[in-house]
């Protein structure tokens, strides 16, 4: 009886639930106007409302989609949960690819169609061509040294008494923002220049006249500044790869480093042919994500040289086409090409993420 009587009066219920949450909403918004002189006030209610109207929201819309035919319940369900977050990823994700792909087939002002003009200047223009090299430069040297000495120290602090202390030494620029790390790079490498009567204020300079050399600009030398600027990306990811490679050495069982002692193994065939194999997947996930980091990298360079003195890179040089000079045609073409070329970087670590069963 009690259960009829919940069923049939369950749709006034819903309704009094969804006008309850609207005048929450709409109250909150009401509220949050006549807050405008407190801004302490207004932050601290505007936090604890809007937490308040989205938890109320799901529950409200879950009791809805509950109430529906078993058929569809699942759906709706699904959608409740999921359905934001969709909406969210299209609106912010999906629709701004279309809208860029759009516009690298268009001209400056985004208006006359110029056909594959903005990917020729992609290919061929000599800007772009060396913000293409020193992306590979990257790619290859920053990726190589970040994920060796990640395990390289990872092995040796395994070993170490100190294992704690250590790693959180080498993790710790992980902390720092690519911005701050490139102001505090900065100084490192700063500069004073010659017939200037004062004392170089960088630390590598200081070094160098210390023991009787003569002071470079590091930031000046084209080419060689790239490996200057790299040396930022080893000093910011080491940390990250160390982790990572560390937690999946561990995860070795001991027996099997014991048997091969006992088989006559050193200790460093039982790294190259017992650790090394069996924390490959690791390895290679390592490696890609490190990968993807290289191809998208703007802040580093931004922040040391602004991609001058040959050290361009491609996401730089599409801040500079977008927002320096207001080329939206070939910043939306350079967008597109660093897309294409990271997916399959992308879909590669999402594969051996699903071999290792780390998404299911």
């Amino acid at each position: 009886m009690i259960q009829d009587t919940k069923t049939k009066f369950q749709p006034l219920f819903l309704l009094l639930e969804v006008i309850f949450t609207a005048a929450i909403l709409a109250g909150g918004f009401i509220l949050l106007q006549q807050m405008q002189d407190s801004k302490i006030l207004m932050t601290i209610f505007a936090v604890l409302w809007g937490l308040g109207s989205v938890a109320l929201l799901f529950f409200v819309m879950n009791s809805i989609a509950e109430s529906m035919p078993r058929k569809i319940r699942t759906i709706a369900v699904a959608m409740v949960f999921a359905g934001p977050a969709v909406f969210l990823l299209i609106w912010a994700l999906v629709l701004p690819t279309f809208r860029t792909l759009r516009l690298s087939f268009m001209g400056t002002n985004g208006r006359e169609f110029v056909f594959f003009d903005n990917y020729k200047f992609a290919f061929t223009d000599p800007i772009m061509l060396e913000s293409f090299r020193n992306n590979l430069l990257w790619m290859i040297f920053g990726t190589f040294f970040c994920v060796s000495l990640g395990i390289i120290i990872a092995v040796l602090a395994d070993k170490s008494k100190r294992e704690k202390i250590i790693k959180s030494l080498i993790f710790m620029p992980m902390a720092i923002s690519f911005v701050g790390a490139g102001v505090i790079w900065k100084f490192i490498y700063a500069y004073k220049g010659e017939g200037i009567n004062i004392k170089e204020i960088g630390l590598l300079n200081a070094i160098v006249t210390g023991l009787g050399g003569d002071a470079q600009a590091w930031l000046l030398m084209p080419f060689w500044n790239n490996f200057f600027l790299i040396a930022i990306m080893v000093w910011l990811q080491t940390g990250y790869s160390m982790v990572i490679i560390s937690s999946a050495i561990k995860s070795i069982p001991e027996e099997i480093n014991e048997a091969a002692r006992v088989d006559g193994a050193n200790v460093f065939s039982i790294f190259v042919k017992i650790t090394i194999p069996t924390i490959m997947p690791t390895i290679i996930t390592v490696t890609t994500t490190i990968l993807i980091f290289s191809l998208k990298l703007f802040d580093i360079v931004r922040v040391m040289t602004g991609g001058n003195f040959g050290t361009n890179v491609i996401a730089n040089e599409f801040y500079l086409r977008q927002f320096t000079y207001g080329h939206s045609g070939q910043a939306s073409a350079i967008a597109v090409v660093l897309l294409v070329v990271i997916i399959p970087v992308l879909a590669y670590n999402l594969k051996e993420f699903r071999e290792r069963k780390v998404l299911k």
